[in-house]
């Protein structure tokens, strides 16, 4: 009976740490969805539509964000940091070399990404 209990107890726990960590997640896809919306932050809207939302200019200057939840976070985050690494010509700036966003705010912006489908 005791161990029932135990057991109980450690499912019942478990669950709410599930809870916990989806929590933490949507609060990271939130934050990095604001960073990528945000003017001052990384502002990748001005640049890329995703999710079907897109400003009215440029908007379009960048490629359409689409399939992202596929892409590994590495993949995600290294193209964020420095995109220059798979594209050197590539028009976009390299957010976290030139210190725009620190590693935190870009791995809310790969959060973020990783929901476009």
């Amino acid at each position: 009976m005791q161990f029932a209990k135990s057991l109980l107890a450690g499912v019942v726990l478990c669950g709410m740490v599930a809870v916990s960590a989806t929590a933490s997640e949507a609060d990271l896809v939130k934050k990095g969805e604001k960073i990528f919306n945000t003017k001052k932050l990384g502002n990748c809207l001005a640049c890329h539509d995703a999710n079907g939302k897109k400003i009215n200019s440029p908007g379009s200057f960048g490629p359409k964000l689409q399939y992202l939840s596929a892409w590994p976070e590495k993949a995600l985050y290294d193209k964020v940091y420095n995109p220059y690494t798979t594209n050197p010509i590539s028009a976009m700036p390299p957010f976290g070399l030139n210190g725009w966003l620190d590693d935190e705010q870009i791995k809310a912006v790969v959060a973020y990404l990783k929901t476009i489908k």
